[in-house]
């Protein structure tokens, strides 16, 4: 399994959020307290957006992110309004470079920590699902990139979560169909650069890690000696594997079965369950 975080919010150096908190992403990469393992070592990425264009920046490697210089340097120079970061814990899939995520086509960005149950055994019949276009442009050979590229071709960019929930039916009756009883372990992030829709869901019922942020003016109040509350707007939001600190008050977790929606209108969270189409 992995773990990850999306930021949203005032624009800010990587630094902030990936090396600074006490339980850092960084941090996490070594010592994950909620993780099915404690040490996430088979690669990262971080893709952010900036003011120049709509598509993502995306930068990924196959090594540890605590060692990484790249990284280091990167977060230390990089402001962005909206950036995802992954450190992965493989599956059964190669450590490679395309098998890093965050995953990217056009101006949208997606990662996930779970798997599919099975997936050797259902990759080919889900693979023949995505669009044939859409199927040039997957890279890596994981369970991950091609849920991506199913909720593409089921109108992600449309109406997401439409899309994710059929991407997970689809993935829901085709591990049945092939005798797996719990197909889907899923905590997923994806966004178009504007809004930001983080989805919890698992066939089992029980699903990995996933908190928000609370409001930042609520936190203001509760923790008025924090100047890093001061120095970022009420819009800010973070979604996190795990929390990065134990600020009192600071995270939420999100419930089972339940997809979020950040966007600069309100944030919103709604009910999910898998829909067959």
């Amino acid at each position: 399994m992995c773990r990850w975080l999306a930021y949203s919010g005032t624009p800010i150096l990587l630094d902030s959020i990936l090396y600074r908190p006490k339980h850092s992403l960084i941090d996490q990469s070594l010592h994950s307290k909620l993780g099915v393992e404690t040490t996430n070592g088979d690669g990262f990425g971080v893709g952010w957006y900036g003011s120049h264009t709509d598509t993502p920046a995306v930068v990924r490697d196959i090594g540890p992110a605590w060692s990484n210089r790249n990284l280091r340097e990167i977060a230390g120079h990089v402001r962005s309004p909206l950036f995802f970061a992954h450190i992965r814990a493989s599956t059964g899939s190669p450590v490679q470079e395309t098998n890093c995520h965050p995953f990217r086509h056009g101006r949208w960005m997606w990662m996930h920590n779970g798997a599919i149950e099975g997936f050797d055994r259902i990759r080919r019949d889900l693979a023949l699902a995505v669009d044939p276009e859409l199927f040039l442009s997957v890279e890596g050979s994981t369970d991950s990139e091609l849920m991506f590229y199913l909720a593409l071709t089921f109108g992600l960019e449309r109406d997401p979560p439409d899309a994710v929930a059929r991407m997970a039916g689809l993935v829901e009756r085709v591990g049945r169909e092939h005798g797996v009883e719990f197909p889907l372990q899923m905590t997923v992030a994806v966004t178009d650069g504007r809004r930001l829709w983080a989805f919890r869901y698992s066939t089992r019922k029980a699903s990995r890690s996933l908190f928000y942020s609370t409001r930042v003016e609520t936190l203001r109040s509760l923790h008025p000696d924090v100047a890093f509350l001061r120095e970022i707007s009420d819009g800010t939001r973070l979604i996190v594997s795990e929390p990065l600190g134990d600020l009192p008050g600071a995270w939420n977790e999100v419930p089972e079965g339940r997809y979020g929606v950040v966007r600069p209108e309100g944030d919103v969270m709604h009910r999910f369950a898998p829909r067959v189409a």
